[in-house]
């Protein structure tokens, strides 16, 4: 059975389509990325599958349940991080995740060993008896996901769990989840880092509320045509941004200090770049053939969807 199931998901503000005919499946079991810029439709996309809010169109199934005629029993078998968890910060480790055993209604029998197996689980142990307030933000992170798992949820909603936090921190979070996933637990999370996208088991690319490939990471690599190449040049957002306004058969993102070019006949699109950059009094000092990552298929998506409305027009 599947955990998840959407089938033609809308939801519209007044002129604004936030999520549009969202059709989607994700196994038992499953990592499930859901990518996307700020505004792409994420939340907007959590809260409908958490019966936080009702669609305007279409249905979704979550555990089995109907989000909308279910809406109870589905808030039953999930637990949900938002991107603002509500911590409170005069309470210390122990007594948030007392509180959200509290409001959950997790039996008073077996729930002491299970809220100490959370505190290992996530290694808060020696911070239990720390104010929630005085946490790092990774600190902050782990003790919101052991409040979403107190009632042992069967799927798990993490909207940009590690969004603000550290790089290390964001690595820990993620072999927690690794480790909820042995135990069957399906977690949909949403991300904005295109790198952390790849540690799903399958990813969905959305934009303006639209579902624009999905698939395992690998899988939504190869619908990328052509080649990448990285440049390193002496000026790189005043490049980045004269080739995106130039070459507008190519995608070009920057990463970092350095431009990712991407084209079907990247050996043509490598000349004209160097050309432009030339013209341009910027240095081309080295470039090369990459892998692309998932950030150069969204960037080359988007480019392509750009351009057919272009010409629509």
């Amino acid at each position: 059975m599947n955990a998840i199931e959407t089938n033609n998901l809308t939801k519209s503000f007044d002129k604004l389509t936030a999520v549009d005919n969202l059709s989607l499946s994700v196994a038992e079991g499953e990592i499930f990325g859901l990518v996307g810029p700020d505004g792409a439709g994420k939340t907007t996309t959590m809260r409908l599958l958490t019966s936080i809010m009702d669609p305007t169109s279409g249905e979704a199934r979550v555990a089995g349940f109907h989000t909308v005629t279910d809406a109870e029993k589905v808030k039953e078998q999930i637990g949900y991080m938002s991107q603002r968890f509500g911590l409170y910060s005069d309470l210390t480790v122990a007594e948030n995740i007392q509180f959200y055993a509290d409001i959950y209604g997790v039996p008073q029998d077996g729930r002491t060993e299970r809220t100490e197996k959370l505190m290992s689980f996530s290694n808060l142990t020696p911070f239990k008896n720390r104010l929630a307030g005085n946490l790092s933000g990774g600190m902050k992170q782990k003790l919101g996901l052991a409040c979403a798992l107190i009632h042992t949820p069967r799927v798990l909603f993490l909207d940009e769990p590690t969004n603000g936090v550290d790089p290390v921190s964001r690595r820990e979070f993620w072999r927690l989840l690794y480790q909820l996933v042995r135990d069957r637990v399906t977690i949909f999370v949403s991300t904005a880092y295109l790198d952390e996208a790849e540690r799903c088991n399958r990813v969905a690319l959305i934009h303006k509320g639209k579902l624009m490939a999905i698939g395992t990471p690998d899988e939504v690599k190869k619908l990328m045509r052509g080649a990448v190449m990285e440049l390193r040049v002496s000026e790189p957002r005043r490049a980045k941004e004269l080739l995106q306004s130039i070459m507008k058969h190519a995608s070009v993102g920057l990463f970092g200090e350095r431009i990712h070019l991407a084209a079907e006949s990247i050996d043509e699109t490598l000349k004209q770049a160097s050309a432009i950059l030339m013209e341009n009094g910027i240095i081309l000092s080295s470039s090369k053939t990459i892998e692309p990552a998932l950030e150069d298929v969204f960037i080359s998506v988007l480019t392509s969807e750009q351009k057919m409305d272009s010409d629509d027009k």
